[in-house]
């Protein structure tokens, strides 16, 4: 038999096994979803070359294991024909983890499917000095844990009131958990410096009087593994897709020129210096 390339495999989502000239397969999931059509298409794998079930990953994806290595291109060519894709391992951006977002969860701010697709589309399986993760959380419930990820996004409303179809009722004074907003004397305050943007507010308000632009939180450089951290805040609250891209284009560029080969992103930003990272993704937002 000819030497098998296990770098070339992995790079390809075939990840080798304990056991000999066998391979976990991992494939490309974008946010957790997955269609039926993919459902039985990996069904037919995992059981036809598999062992009859499949791992779900702690990042969103699916893996089939105990396939042969022999088996590998009838695997790809039978997945292919139910839309599914073998993922990517090794120094590269991964898989692209998001919440369900406003399209289906109450508390979500952002579509949070619709902006992975668009990471995953632009960013997904690019070449880097080490591996690179995106996770898209729809809300400050923050379900995807957007600050373990290199670059996180969190779904936000940036809130604005309108005192002239405002009622004083008072609902959303309960809603708001930062107590940011009160109600005295007839007069409706907010201290919009300790304004989270959750958009509870908005929400909750029966008669209009609070409206929400829906925006972005970036954290840059988390990590959960052998090392733990909580990514940092370099930039304000992101407004529109335009700027998001432009900051998360500058933040991946400044891992690729700047990173040791195994160097994970936050160690990066360690040795060269968060203020120079934080002077290139500032300038991305400004649009500089």
């Amino acid at each position: 038999m000819a030497k098998i390339d296990y770098a070339g495999l992995k790079k390809g989502g075939f990840m080798r096994q304990k056991q000999k000239g066998k391979f976990s397969l991992r494939l490309q999931v974008v946010a957790g979803n997955v269609t039926a059509e993919n459902l039985r298409a990996i069904q037919e794998v995992a059981d036809t070359y598999g062992e009859g079930y499949v791992h779900l990953t702690s990042r969103q994806s699916i893996e089939i294991p105990f396939i042969d290595y022999e088996d590998i291109e009838e695997v790809k060519a039978k997945l292919a024909k139910g839309g599914v894709k073998p993922g990517v391992c090794g120094p590269r951006v991964r898989t692209v983890t998001g919440c369900q977002g406003d399209q289906v969860c109450p508390s979500g701010n952002i579509d949070s499917y619709d902006i992975a697709k668009k990471l995953d589309a632009r960013y997904y399986a690019r070449e880097l000095p080490h591996k690179f993760k995106f996770g898209v959380t729809g809300c400050q419930n923050n379900c995807l844990k957007a600050e373990e990820n290199d670059v996180g996004i969190k779904g936000a409303l940036d809130v604005s009131w309108k005192q002239d179809k405002c009622t004083l009722c008072g609902v959303c004074v309960k809603a708001c958990r930062e107590g940011v907003i009160s109600i005295e004397d007839e007069k409706l305050t907010c201290d919009f410096s300790k304004c989270n943007q959750c958009g509870r507010c908005v929400k909750a308000c029966p008669f209009d009087a609070w409206e929400g632009q829906r925006a972005y939180h970036l954290s840059f450089g988390g990590l959960f593994g052998n090392k733990i951290a909580q990514g940092e805040s370099l930039v304000p609250l992101v407004k529109d897709e335009e700027t998001l891209f432009r900051v998360t284009d500058a933040a991946i560029t400044f891992f690729a020129e700047n990173a040791n080969p195994g160097e994970r992103f936050k160690f990066t930003a360690d040795r060269v210096g968060w203020d120079q990272l934080k002077i290139k993704v500032q300038e991305a937002y400004y649009g500089k």
